[in-house]
This record gives C-alpha cells, sequence and structure tokens, in this order.
C-alpha cells in the first residue's frame, strides 16, 4: 500500500453467497461508509455497533441483489437511529444498473431467498466522479462486463481499490447473464484497472483480496 490511509474495514460476510459487505471508517473521526450491504442487514448493525461509528453513506458497487438487497432496510434503520429521514444517501452504481436494483425481490424470490428488496440509490454515479468514503476520496471507476453499471471505487494516495466482483483472487466476475459482456469485462480490467500499479490492494465482493500485480502475473483469466 502507497500510504496508510488510517482506515479501517471490517468485512461482513452476507447473504448465502457470502458476499463482503464492507463496513469502513476512520478511527479518528468515527465516521464511516457501508460498501454493498447485500443483505443480513442485523449483522451488519452489529458489526457498526462493535466499531461504535456513525455511517454516513451507503456505496453500491453494482445492482445485483448479493450486493445491494439490504440497501434499503440498513438505509431505514440507520435513519431511525439518527432521527433523520434524509441522512445516509445510497450512491452508486452507475444508471445502467437501475434494471437490476429493481427487481432484487423478484430475483431474490427464485433463489430462495427472503428479506431483500429493491434499492433505489438517492444518487447515480458515473466515471470520473470522486466520491467520500470516511472522508478520503475515491475515484470512481466504470468498469462493465459483469453489469453494465458496474464501478470501482479507487484511492490513489493509498493504491487501495474496492473493485465488487470485477476482479477476484485468481479469477474474474461471472460474464454468463444475458447482460453480461465478457469482453468489456476483460477491457476493463487491462485498461483501468492494472495500469493504477502493481502495488494496488483490492478488496473484492467474494473470497479473500489480492494486488493488481499478483493478478497480472498469476490470474488465469488474464493471461
Amino acid at each position: 500500500m502507497r500510504a496508510d490511509l488510517g482506515l479501517r474495514v471490517a468485512i461482513v460476510p452476507v447473504t448465502p453467497f457470502q458476499q463482503n459487505c464492507a463496513v469502513i471508517w476512520n478511527p479518528h473521526s468515527m465516521l464511516g461508509a457501508v460498501v454493498d450491504p447485500g443483505g443480513d442487514v442485523e449483522e451488519i448493525l452489529g458489526a457498526i455497533d462493535h466499531a461504535g461509528i456513525t455511517v454516513e453513506r451507503i456505496f453500491l458497487t453494482h445492482g445485483h441483489l448479493d450486493h445491494a438487497g439490504g440497501a434499503s432496510a440498513l438505509q431505514r434503520a440507520l435513519r431511525r437511529r439518527l432521527g433523520d429521514e434524509t441522512a445516509v444517501p445510497i450512491i452508486g452504481p452507475d444508471r445502467r444498473d437501475a434494471f437490476l436494483l429493481s427487481s432484487i425481490s423478484e430475483q431474490a424470490s427464485l433463489f430462495g431467498i427472503s428479506g431483500l428488496e429493491n434499492a433505489a440509490p438517492d444518487r447515480w454515479l458515473t466515471e470520473g466522479e470522486e466520491v467520500d468514503i470516511a472522508g478520503e476520496k475515491f475515484s470512481v471507476i466504470h468498469c462493465p462486463g459483469h453489469t453494465p453499471g458496474h464501478v470501482v471505487f479507487y484511492n490513489a494516495k493509498a493504491g487501495f481499490a474496492i473493485v465488487g466482483d470485477v476482479l477476484f483472487y485468481r479469477s474474474i466476475g461471472r460474464t454468463d447473464f444475458p447482460y453480461g459482456d465478457h469482453e468489456a469485462l476483460l477491457r476493463a480490467i487491462h485498461e483501468k484497472l492494472l495500469p493504477l500499479g502493481d502495488d494496488v490492494n483490492f478488496i473484492c465482493g467474494h473470497g479473500p483480496g489480492s494486488r493488481f500485480g499478483d493478478e497480472r502475473r498469476h490470474n488465469p483469466f488474464l493471461r
């Protein structure tokens, strides 16, 4: 990592898909954010309480049910705690994932999963924007292929990225959906992510994180 931002991260595996929901906070301000609350909201709230933080924002990398199915319930719970019905906006992903976010409950029923809800972001994201995650600026990078509107959050100072389901340890995101695009996914990885540098550490949507350089050298899907 290029520089220590001082941020803390707790990973909460949620839903039967064991998706990595990330609770991120600044230990000095005790303000934070949640990225990809896919479900199991009580467990996410437990992690927030254990850290003793105030969550300011919820971020979504993309519209799949295991990444966004708990966003609405989490927002309601946090708003009740703060007594503010306008607090804790849901931010992202790119608008091209709107069709996925509006069909989460339907998709969840097909998998036999209860308690997941459609999500309605308070703000969509576009490539080139910057967002504030726990007091640090992260660039928004549009990386389609797994879904049309998937975004990645990247902090250049620390060499740290939150990549959702674009890239994994020794694997890449699925593209065998009607809206998937394998070539677009590979192009996004090779042209947008790997050029950021071999020393960039990332956390992903499932399983352990890695570094871009390690995946460039050893990931069989990138050779």
